[in-house]
């Protein structure tokens, strides 16, 4: 049985201007000690009054090697507008940049899919590398927000994009080598809400050892950040599932950082 956790809430042309918005507090920084934060904190009240005067309301979801962090980031009027600049800038895969290996095939994606980030980046999963693209200015704007509001820094981001409830995407988990281990995965959602779906990895199948352990489902609403923390990737699949109910597109952008060096 399914464990509910969270229930929904309410092409190469650049955009003159990002969407404006006040910037985020920083909620969970990783690499700073007290003092630094204090100082910090003086500087910003005595250069920017009120900056920070809205922090994020993170929610906790956990389970067993399961932790996850979710707020609203954007509203829906944020959402919006930045769902419409990514429609105008993100160039998506097509040919056999938009296939996948499976099982020594290639199979088309249920999904558009594009890659930004840093120069010289490359990203493999399922079998295909993909090279990063210079980012777009909208996608640098919500790398900077999502940075500056959990204090983690991203230099790669995979789009995908779903025209509706049919597009999806099958069980998997998001431990390629290249990833830095000990970075969370940034997980932004605009447009349509849909269901996301965490499975341990000892609960699947028909012989899974440890059935008792529920899946854990969220709705994850436009605007919504969901922070993927070690050692979720490890332990726990996860999914968006076929909803033929969804008639709206949504684009979900997933930040990551990718180690330099790092050989596939």
């Amino acid at each position: 049985m399914e464990r509910f956790v969270i229930q929904g809430q309410n092409k190469r042309s650049c955009v003159n201007d990002a969407p404006t918005r006040s910037p985020c507090k920083m909620m969970k920084p990783d690499r700073h000690t007290r003092g630094e934060l204090e100082e910090e904190e003086e500087e910003d009240e005595a250069t920017a009054s009120g900056e920070f005067s809205n922090p994020v309301p993170w929610e906790k979801i956990e389970a067993e090697g399961l932790d996850c962090d979710y707020a609203l980031l954007f509203s829906k009027e944020e959402a919006d507008q930045l769902f419409k600049k990514l429609e105008e800038e993100v160039v998506y895969a097509s040919g056999e940049e938009s296939k996948v290996h499976v099982f020594g095939k290639l199979h088309n994606i249920p999904r558009k899919q594009a890659t930004y980030g840093d120069a010289g980046l490359t990203y493999t999963y399922s079998g295909v590398a993909r090279l990063a693209c210079p980012w777009t200015p909208t996608l640098e704007y919500l790398r900077n927000v999502v940075t500056n509001t959990t204090g983690q820094s991203f230099n790669f981001v995979l789009v995908n994009r779903y025209k509706d409830g049919r597009d999806h995407m099958g069980e998997h988990r998001d431990d390629e080598k290249e990833l830095d281990p000990l970075s969370p995965i940034a997980s932004v959602s605009l447009g349509a809400a849909r269901d996301f779906i965490f499975r341990h990895r000892d609960a699947r199948g028909k012989q899974s050892r440890r059935r008792r352990i529920d899946p854990v489902k969220l709705e994850l609403a436009p605007g919504s950040l969901l922070l993927m923390n070690p050692p979720t990737n490890t332990f726990w699949y996860h999914s968006l599932p076929v909803r033929k109910k969804v008639l709206l597109p949504r684009i979900n952008l997933t930040f990551r950082r990718i180690q330099l060096g790092c050989k596939n």
